[in-house]
């Protein structure tokens, strides 16, 4: 089953119709460039990218020319899938890694959610899901110290992955460099590298010349105090002590 459709059935029932209506719908596969706009703010967009395989994040552009990262997107997710209300991008969308992408028109999935109450619901979920990861980036940028701010973000992305059978292996590499994280901190590249360093002192991560692990992912949650029932996942309900049996995270930092 394709990520994307794996992340709906976690969020409402799908039978096996829903499944074949969706798969029928993301038909139209292409594979993208790293660094590169899916969609660019202010444009009207025809329809959704959902992410098959890769990273992608939503950004904004400040008027210094510098960017301020607003969601990351993996394996599973849908870009901006509510725009069909609107007559443009309020976001752009780029890709980090080189990706796998689906392009699903509006229309089809306006036609599946008023065929399809199961999937109607699962893409509504989809959207609230997106708006309590923002309101708990906002918290961490207003209310968090630094250091549990990273912290809580790594949490939050190796919990998202592995909703979708991703980021278990010990050896796992997440594909951030670290301007990425600073543009999603609110912080310099100097200030990061200063994170960072403290949370090696403090034996939450190890690193090398160009990656960082997480040796015991539970007490990285602790530290960061990461209660991920806002991802509204069943995986999500594990406790921090359950995750920290889990395997460690790699994570590229270039």
């Amino acid at each position: 089953m394709d990520p994307f459709i794996r992340k709906l059935s976690l969020r409402a029932h799908l039978d096996r119709d829903d499944v074949a209506a969706l798969e029928r719908a993301i038909r139209d596969i292409s594979r993208v460039e790293a660094g590169r706009d899916l969609v660019t703010e202010g444009s009207a967009p025809g329809g959704a990218c959902i992410i098959l395989d890769g990273f992608a994040c939503r950004y904004k552009l400040v008027p210094d020319g510098g960017r301020s990262i607003l969601a990351y997107l993996v394996p599973g997710d849908g870009c901006d899938l509510h725009a069909s209300l609107l007559n443009r991008a309020i976001n752009s969308v780029a890709t980090l890694t080189h990706c796998t992408i689906a392009s699903v028109p509006y229309r089809a999935i306006k036609e599946l959610a008023a065929a399809r109450p199961n999937i109607y619901r699962a893409l509504w979920w989809s959207v609230l899901v997106d708006g309590a990861v923002l309101q708990e980036w906002l918290v961490g940028i207003g209310r968090r110290s630094a250091d549990k701010q990273v912290a809580h973000i790594l949490c939050e992305l190796l919990t998202r992955l592995r909703a979708v059978d991703l980021g278990t292996e010990a050896d796992y590499r997440l594909p951030l460099t670290q301007a990425e994280l600073a543009d999603t901190a609110g912080l310099s590249n100097v200030h990061l590298s200063r994170v960072l360093a403290d949370l090696r002192n403090a034996g939450l991560i190890t690193s090398g010349r160009k990656s960082i692990s997480v040796p015991d992912l539970g007490r990285l949650c602790d530290f960061a105090d990461f209660k991920p029932d806002y991802l509204l996942l069943p995986a999500a309900e594990k406790s921090s002590e359950e995750l920290g049996r889990l395997p460690g995270m790699t994570k590229i930092v270039c």
